[in-house]
């Protein structure tokens, strides 16, 4: 389990795929998505992966939010895309990535994978996964973006941050027999290959079809926290650029862009 990750081999395995080129491993790390944007201002290729055995500053979509990433307990990757898309439509690659790693996951948890917007996976109701995705522009076009995928596959449910625990799960406490962390990661990037191959080819509406289908929270009443505000509402789904359709006490539907979404 604690043996380091064997990246060669995944090098291998990818082999056809846009991801079967360089990956970037490090025995330890910050953060596997901080190295990669690195990489990519100095013109790393698309496909380029890092990957880490543990991360001292994992960080999560909110601020704040850290990842806990011990060593050689779970999946840390980073890919570097570069997508032809205007920066206003980038947003959707996260949920891109959310399909493509519910649908890998699904594998070992079939029926048991959700989707939770914009960027969590969860099995069970619980929060497996996350996604980071950072994006840097040039001009009005997209120059790249840094899609972070964090999996938790051989955490305790007592390693798990006290105020978390009961919120977050992971393969060995979700299946009977949990897979390698390669096994993992050859899934999630074949799966995240084909997803982003289908947003570039036909864009985002199969995607979007795809992502109602695994999401969890569609016609469920949540609260949506966003810094200093909060929202109610009931989720009528999510739009063409991927934003969350969120039907008030009113009736109105507003477009919800951020924010953490709590079922009520």
């Amino acid at each position: 389990m604690n043996k380091p990750f064997p990246y060669t081999e995944l090098q291998r395995r990818l082999t056809g795929t846009r991801f079967g080129g360089t990956v970037h491993f490090f025995k330890t790390t910050g953060s596997t998505n901080s190295v990669a944007l690195e990489l990519a201002e100095a013109g790393a290729p698309e496909g380029d992966l890092v990957i880490a055995d543990s991360q001292q500053q994992g960080r999560g979509r909110l601020p704040g939010r850290r990842w806990q990433s011990p060593d050689g307990r779970n999946l840390y990757v980073s890919a570097i895309l570069r997508p032809t898309t205007h920066p206003s439509k980038a947003a959707s690659l996260t949920l891109t990535a959310g399909v493509a790693v519910a649908e890998a996951l699904a594998v070992w948890c079939p029926g048991r994978v959700s989707i939770k917007w914009p960027n969590d996976v969860n099995i069970g109701g619980k929060k497996v996964s996350g996604i980071l995705t950072e994006m840097r522009t040039r001009g009005d076009s997209v120059d790249f973006v840094v899609v972070g995928i964090g999996v938790n596959i051989f955490m305790k449910f007592d390693e798990f941050d006290e105020q978390f625990r009961h919120r977050a799960t992971s393969l060995l406490e979700e299946t009977t027999h949990t897979p390698d962390r390669i096994d993992v990661a050859e899934a999630v990037l074949r799966s995240l290959d084909r997803w982003y191959e289908t947003y570039s080819t036909k864009g985002f509406a199969p995607v979007r079809s795809r992502w109602l289908d695994c999401s969890g929270i569609v016609d469920v009443k949540v609260t949506v926290d966003d810094r200093d505000s909060r929202v109610e509402g009931i989720v009528r789904g999510i739009d063409e650029e991927g934003a969350l359709l969120l039907e008030d006490n009113t009736g109105s539907v507003v477009r919800i862009l951020s924010g953490d979404v709590l079922p009520q």
